[in-house]
């Protein structure tokens, strides 16, 4: 049987390869997968410590997660189409005014 912390240091790397994907990186689109991956992270925690401390609210936690996690690439992915459709470029550093 795996052991616990093994489980926390895979889930602790994929939140941060998610975090280092989101800090460097400039494309919108880049950046809302390096959010879903750091979901994913959280998401392993939150099962392999539902499974050690056998509790279901962390399993059930995890797909209210996935649930914000689907509505949030689709409307964020929708947002990134009317961007691009009005400033013809999806990359953060040109976006940096909020007038129309």
């Amino acid at each position: 049987m795996i052991p616990l912390n093994w489980y926390l240091w895979l889930s602790g790397m994929v939140f941060c390869i998610g975090m280092f994907g989101f800090v460097t990186r400039r494309n919108i689109i880049i950046m809302l997968l390096s959010v879903e991956i750091m979901f994913n992270g959280v998401n392993i925690s939150l099962i392999a410590l539902s499974h050690y401390l056998e509790d279901l609210a962390g399993q059930v936690m995890v797909f209210f997660i996935i649930a914000v996690a689907a509505a949030e690439a689709a409307i964020g992915l929708a947002l990134v189409i009317l961007l691009f459709r009005n400033k013809e470029t999806i990359t953060v550093d040109d976006l940096n005014e909020l007038k129309g």
